[in-house]
């Protein structure tokens, strides 16, 4: 089992674009809202591998709770990190828009 350096990147190139994302202009910001989009679908992802893993603990057909545990953590540490980038991207927002021409 391969654990992501960052669970919200994952499945993102070194180009910045999801796999299997049409190239498209730079200047447009399509490949900005298609790796935001590629880390919100993988957080979802892992939010309900974890709470599978959860369920199956609780009812006690879960072999290894360390499973569940990984994936809670992962879960969690991935969710904080869309929701800092969120934030960092409303502050930048905020900013330019205090901007005077």
């Amino acid at each position: 089992m391969s654990i992501p350096l960052i669970g919200a990147v994952q499945g993102i190139t070194s180009t910045g674009v999801t796999p299997g994302v049409q190239q498209a202009n730079a200047s447009d910001g399509s490949n900005f809202a298609a790796s935001l989009g590629g880390a919100i679908d993988n957080l979802q992802q892992l939010q309900s591998t974890s709470d599978a893993l959860a369920v199956k603990a609780v009812t006690g057909n879960l072999d290894d709770i360390h499973d569940a545990t990984i994936a809670a953590t992962r879960a969690q540490v991935t969710l904080e990190l869309v929701a800092a980038v969120r934030n960092k991207g409303v502050e930048s927002f905020n900013n330019i828009m205090n901007m005077q021409a």
